[in-house]
């Protein structure tokens, strides 16, 4: 009985050496690239962690120069964000707020350079489609009409239609061109909630132009 258990453990053992013979070096390629990319997998979550919070550091600090409105400091850090950690939310949140911060100051060409560089590198769309409706406003304050429409051309999602079409009836309201500037803010009018107070703002516009958005008809007193 002993000798028969022998046999048949030696079988079992061939059998097993044969199967190795024959699959063991896919099954070990297998699990190499298993636990590579296991390993890669987890090297690239801490690597985006870290990013995440290094870059949350340097934000802080634009947080800070904001506050100050210290503009040589707003630019160094969103300048760091952007060399270093240019893949991640917090440079196009920052590109944003610089923008802002340069345009209310009156430095167009510097809310221009820091709004351009969240249109087109960030990694969020919605910033970048953000970027390109202020962009669009600052090119509008220096008369590059044609530069600001191009920038509501393309790259703005569906969410952002209303407003971009708002920016465009301005520009076309201070180019003289009625019939455009009436097409486009009604467009703005139809897209906006009825709640949306912005949609009262552009309804506002509309009037001046002598059209009532609500009742589809021109508006008593408005602009010839």
């Amino acid at each position: 009985m002993a000798h028969h258990l022998d046999l048949e453990e030696q079988e079992q053992l061939d059998r097993l050496k044969h199967f190795w013979n024959a699959w063991g070096t896919l099954i070990s390629s297998v699990l190499l690239v298993v636990f590579g990319a296991l390993a890669a997998w987890n090297g690239y979550q801490y690597w985006q962690s870290r990013q995440a919070f290094q870059a949350s550091a340097l934000m802080d600090a634009v947080d800070a120069a904001v506050a100050a409105k210290d503009q040589s400091r707003m630019e160094q850090a969103f300048a760091d964000l952007r060399e270093r950690y240019a893949g991640t939310v917090q440079a196009g949140l920052a590109g944003l707020q610089l923008g802002k911060a340069q345009a209310d100051a009156g430095n167009l060409d510097g809310a221009k350079a820091a709004l351009t560089w969240v249109a087109d590198k960030a990694a969020d769309p919605g910033h970048q489609a953000l970027a390109r409706l202020r962009l669009a406003s600052v090119l509008t304050q220096q008369q590059a009409y044609d530069e600001a429409l191009k920038q509501l051309s393309s790259g703005i999602p569906p969410e952002f239609d209303a407003a971009a079409a708002d920016r465009r009836g301005d520009i076309y309201a201070l180019q003289g061109k009625k019939a455009e500037a009436i097409e486009e803010y009604t467009k703005a009018y139809r897209r906006f909630d009825e709640g949306q107070e912005y949609r009262r703002i552009v309804e506002v516009k509309l009037n001046a132009l002598g059209v009532d958005p609500a009742a589809g008809a021109p508006a008593q007193g408005g602009a010839k």
